[in-house]
């Protein structure tokens, strides 16, 4: 258990490192998230440990999304821009609608094709190597690096079309 929950720990700060400054969650937090989601799913068989960490990688992306969607959409405002009253001031966008826009688009490519957007999911967010992601996934080395490649262009189109 300490050695798969230092593994999680590690995805959970590579996570976090991609979030906007001031996220409320923190990568303990995070861990604590995904055990309590595996805990209570439903009894999974896990073949392998690149199986376990792609099914974590999945959980601490939807948990993030979730954050990020709940964030912009919060009681007082929603979705409304905040105009400062003081126009010399700055304003950045939020990591929170990249984020999103970033899941929309794996959702748009999971459409079209599964594979592709797994292989995204496995080496982006689950940290897998080219050889763990082929591994959990049954294909070839050679066909991990040509879904890569291909959804990060895919991915890339779609997110400057989107403005993201």
């Amino acid at each position: 258990m300490p050695l798969v929950q230092h593994e999680l720990r590690k995805l959970a700060r590579r996570h976090m490192g991609r979030e906007r400054a001031g996220h409320t969650l923190q990568a303990t937090a995070l861990v604590n998230e995904v055990f309590v989601r595996l805990i209570d799913g439903e009894r999974v068989e896990w073949r392998n440990r690149a199986h376990f960490f792609a099914l974590a990688a999945r959980l601490m992306r939807r948990i993030l999304v979730d954050s990020a969607r709940a964030h912009r959409y919060q009681k007082r405002g929603g979705g409304a821009v905040t105009v400062p009253l003081d126009e010399s001031l700055v304003v950045t966008p939020e990591r929170s609608r990249e984020i999103v826009a970033l899941d929309d688009a794996l959702e748009a490519l999971a459409a079209i094709d599964a594979r592709k957007s797994q292989v995204v999911e496995l080496r982006y967010f689950g940290g897998l190597s080219v050889e763990e992601t082929a591994e959990a996934l049954h294909v070839s080395r050679d066909t991990v690096l040509r879904d890569w490649r291909l959804a990060r262009g895919w991915l890339l189109r779609e997110l400057t079309r989107q403005g993201g």
